[in-house]
């Protein structure tokens, strides 16, 4: 239970403040979240331009606390929650229109790094709704911040170049990789391989589970974020 004690919940509230630690958390939730936002309001009808500049006065409007107050923090989920204040939000942006350059607090992040590169293949899928654009975003973006941990931890073991070459076996594609290739690549035998890939597997599983974890409340709302996530990601 003690990895539900510092979540998201906790750490946008730090964000609102002042300080380092309101910044890093900014930073974070921006990062996490930002790509899956602006492709929901991209897929609303908006244009690049909008859509970022939407984006970007939304996480604003969250961290002064508006939108905070209007939306149902009992919901266990974070990513239900920050879809629907987006979704208030779009409802009645004309109250928004310009609230930056009346002085409004700005997020000084590079947005151009933000975008993903496969941005322009997700819009052009016509097939999906905006919420299940946001979905899958969301989904990718867990699994992007699950590899992104598993490879700090590696590097700071001083295994990042054995990582490096086992990754691969974390997709589709990479697992049909020959341990033998594995094996040269690596110096060691295949048996050896065959632990490390094992052992990469069941750490990337569970920095996943730590990803969702800190966006519920409780172990039950972790079991269904995770059958959601498998769900969004073979549809």
């Amino acid at each position: 239970m003690s990895v539900f004690q510092t979540t998201r919940w906790s750490r946008i509230s730090a964000a609102r403040g002042d300080g380092s630690q309101a910044r890093k958390a900014l930073e974070e939730l921006c990062r996490t979240y930002w790509q899956p936002l602006y492709l929901f309001i991209r897929r609303t009808g908006r244009g690049h331009e909008d859509a970022r500049d939407l984006t970007q006065d939304f996480f604003t409007r969250l961290l002064e606390g508006e939108l905070w107050r209007r939306a149902d923090r009992s919901r266990g989920r974070f990513r239900s929650f920050l879809l629907a204040c987006l979704k208030n939000f779009l409802a009645n942006e004309w109250e928004h229109a310009g609230a930056q350059k009346r002085g409004a607090r700005t997020i000084h992040l590079n947005i151009d790094a933000l975008h993903n590169e496969n941005t322009d293949a997700v819009l052009r899928d016509q097939r999906a709704t905006p919420d299940e654009t946001f979905d899958r975003e969301w989904a990718l973006t867990l699994m992007r911040s699950a590899l992104e941990r598993l490879e700090h931890e590696y590097r700071e073991t001083g295994k990042g170049e054995h990582f490096e070459i086992l990754k691969p076996t974390l997709t589709l594609d990479g697992a049909l990789c020959p341990y033998s290739t594995l094996a040269r690549q690596l110096g060691l035998s295949e048996d050896a391989v065959k632990v490390a890939v094992h052992r990469l597997r069941r750490r990337y599983q569970k920095a996943i589970r730590y990803q969702i974890a800190d966006t519920v409340r409780t172990p039950e709302e972790a079991k269904a974020e995770l059958q959601d996530l498998i769900a969004i990601l073979n549809s």
